[in-house]
């Protein structure tokens, strides 16, 4: 697999194909595979997430905690806001169902992370439900979301016990606006830009979740991630260029990881994990747990 996203574009462009056919072709040559499949794999990994996105929107689940829940579905049936009945609020719905099916412990796609799932499943089908893409075009999306992801891990973190949550809502931020950016027809280059432009909005993000579970801020950091990415592809697609290199972007987010002070890497000992009001839900959780197991 590609260890640099230039080398990746220039290798598209050069070819004049997709960062998708040039992610399939070196996955299937490190992976023994063929690329029928790969796509099947990455097609199952679809229906899945539009799993997790019907589950969650229902508004049925609740985490262990109480703590998260319902939020998905308030963003279907609550009260109207100025986004209400656009496409950015119903990714902003997909982010949070997929996130609270995972809170509930239910199944979803690590896409990076667990903790980071919710951004390019809700930008991915979100677009494609509002633009008519067919589902081929969303499995190359997904295969140059999975690029971009490797490339990331290469060059820095996927891990929010190394590099905080910008390693994993903020990867996820890239990759759903480098891929979607692909889906909606732009170039190998103009992924890139978008790549980079959301990376670069997360960068020094934090990883506090209260009490160590993956609830609090997790949910909503995926929805908001999501509305990155999506500012990330309405610039990229408009032409917006960030001067900085995606992979520069990707390295530096690298570095502020490994200088972040442990406690904004997912210790749950800083951030809002350490307000008050977190360690108070966080001690009130764990009684809850010892009452469980009696």
């Amino acid at each position: 697999m590609y260890k640099s996203l230039a080398e990746a574009i220039r290798d598209a462009e050069s070819r004049g194909v997709s960062l998708a056919t040039v992610a399939l072709e070196a996955e299937a040559a490190d992976g023994g595979r063929t690329i029928a499949d790969i796509r099947n794999a990455l097609g199952r990994a679809l229906h899945i997430m539009r799993g997790a996105i019907t589950q969650g929107e229902s508004g049925d689940l609740r985490s262990a905690s109480g703590l998260v829940g319902g939020d998905a579905a308030k963003l279907i049936s609550g009260p109207e806001g100025p986004l209400s009945g656009t496409l950015f609020r119903d990714v902003l719905m997909r982010a949070l169902a997929v996130q609270e099916v995972n809170a509930a412990m239910g199944v979803i796609v690590a896409a990076p992370t667990a903790g980071g799932a919710g951004v390019l499943p809700a930008v991915l089908t979100g677009i494609a439900l509002a633009k008519n893409i067919p589902d081929e075009k969303v499995i190359d999306a997904l295969a140059t979301a999975g690029l971009i992801g490797a490339v990331v891990a290469e060059r820095a973190s996927l891990s929010g016990a190394e590099g905080g949550c910008q390693a994993e809502t903020g990867a996820a931020a890239g990759m759903a606006a480098g891929a979607a950016v692909e889906m909606l027809g732009g170039t190998p280059s103009q992924a890139g830009h978008a790549t980079a432009l959301a990376q670069q909005g997360t960068l020094g993000l934090v990883c506090d979740p209260l009490g160590g579970l993956v609830e609090l801020p997790c949910v909503f950091r995926n929805a908001t991630g999501a509305a990155i990415a999506m500012a990330a592809i309405e610039m990229a697609m408009a032409g917006v260029t960030f001067a900085i290199p995606v992979d520069e972007v990707i390295d530096v987010m690298g570095e502020i990881g490994k200088e972040m002070d442990v406690r904004y890497r997912e210790t749950a000992g800083g951030g809002l994990a350490a307000t008050p009001t977190g360690r108070r839900l966080a001690k009130e959780r764990l009684v809850q747990i010892k009452r469980a197991d009696g």
